[in-house]
């Protein structure tokens, strides 16, 4: 998804479990916040239920992130979306989706972060569009022909992490941002478990960098992911 770099490492890099646990209960938040506190009319707040419970959320936890980000909560907050664009080490463009209570503190930390790389404007690097992630059970299916039926723009196969859909085929499906919710609902009814549905950010192109390279390049995009107020990171990086 543009941020496919991150699959293979992003529970290692968030080491602590209240990192892990914060980042998914604001996800809920904006989901909700978004699209409405229904599941099953908001896919993207589906998914994020999915993954939190994966990660043994608390049923508690859950309902107040429901709870703030209707707004209806006791403590019921507001956070701005704030983009940073911007290069890692070796010119890989990256754009940074920040969710703030606090747009001063977290300007100047991800500033602090960007100090190993460059900031500068690389949106017109990306895609803007719909990003869906799901697994299917059925080895045989073929992804493309999968993509053609929900009506999505692109596939592309994407490897499964998860110990329970082993054995299963990942994909992820590209559409255009007013085409994401239809193109996630036909594609669970084809079957499909999907994991994630939101708006993002997919390169255009994908700069030749060598190993070497790429660790360092990846170290700082885990800098950038740690953070508390970062929700996505979209790098054009394989």
């Amino acid at each position: 998804m543009g941020a496919q770099w991150k699959q293979k490492w992003r529970e290692l890099a968030a080491d602590q479990k209240g990192k892990i646990v914060g980042k998914l209960v604001r996800e809920i938040q904006v989901s909700v916040r978004l699209g409405g506190a229904h599941p099953e009319f908001n896919p993207r707040l589906a998914a994020a239920l999915i993954n939190a419970r994966k990660q043994s959320v608390s049923k508690d936890t859950i309902e107040r992130a429901i709870a703030k980000g209707s707004g209806t909560g006791a403590d019921a907050v507001q956070f701005e979306t704030v983009i940073y664009e911007g290069f890692t080490p070796h010119r890989v463009p990256v754009i940074v989706e920040c969710l703030t209570d606090n747009n001063n503190r977290t300007s100047s930390e991800v500033r602090v972060l960007f100090r190993a790389g460059s900031m500068g404007k690389v949106a017109w690097m990306f895609d803007h569009c719909g990003l869906i992630e799901a697994h299917h059970a059925d080895k045989s299916i073929d992804i493309e022909v999968a993509a053609l039926e929900a009506e999505a723009e692109n596939v592309e196969p994407m490897e499964i992490e998860d110990e329970e859909a082993a054995g299963h085929v990942g994909a992820r499906f590209f559409t255009q941002t007013t085409t994401l919710d239809a193109v996630t609902k036909a594609l669970k009814a084809a079957g499909w478990q999907v994991t994630s549905s939101e708006l993002g950010y997919h390169p255009k192109e994908y700069p030749e960098i060598t190993d070497a390279q790429r660790e360092e390049v990846t170290n700082f995009l885990q800098a950038l992911d740690g953070h508390d107020d970062v929700h996505r990171v979209y790098a054009a990086l394989k």
